[in-house]
């Protein structure tokens, strides 16, 4: 633990078990959401699902990379994650995005894939407004993270007929605001 971050954190206000529960929690819709987007992937089939299929593996792949730059965070603050992994995925902070009972509806999955990224969108303006000119790094990291799961949202709700997003898929490149914390 970095006692002197922690100090500083709640000397600025912050209550900072609440914030690791919250991070914890965030991890845990991460990792959880990462195991889930890959059954969603693989089911993604036909002409409908093949046009998805490449989204659904570039957000399933930063939900992965933001769980890895979560955790340093949640253990300079003093935290920890839980020991049993049943405990953790129990603890996300979004409900699992489970298949639908049609696996080969792929608006369903759609809908799936969609509603996990409001989730996390909801989990990480908490922890912004939370941190916000208070808790620095974690702001910026809550942030960054933000970016990619506003993005994520829009790429799936656009393929639903919500409307446009503004938004083009990442060639080459994946976790563009989180990369600076994965080093």
């Amino acid at each position: 633990m970095a006692k002197v971050t922690r100090e500083m954190v709640e000397n600025s206000g912050v209550n900072v078990d609440q914030l690791v529960e919250l991070l914890v929690k965030n991890a845990a819709a991460e990792l959880t959401t990462y195991y889930y987007y890959t059954l969603l992937r693989f089911n993604l089939i036909g002409l409908e699902g093949e046009g998805i299929k490449e989204i659904a593996e570039t957000a399933r792949i930063e939900d992965r990379n933001h769980f890895e730059a979560i955790v340093p965070r949640i253990y300079e603050l003093g935290g920890k994650l839980p020991d049993d992994m049943k405990v953790f995925h129990d603890m996300s902070a979004c409900p699992p995005a489970s298949l639908p009972e049609d696996p080969t509806d792929v608006m369903a999955i759609l809908k799936v894939l969609v509603e996990a990224e409001r989730c996390a969108v909801r989990g990480y303006t908490h922890i912004c407004n939370l941190t916000a000119g208070k808790d620095h790094r974690t702001y910026d990291l809550a942030q960054a993270i933000l970016n990619e799961e506003i993005e994520h949202e829009s790429w799936f709700s656009e393929f639903l007929g919500e409307g446009p997003s503004g938004h083009f898929l990442r060639r080459g490149e994946t976790s563009p605001f989180v990369s600076k914390f994965l080093k």
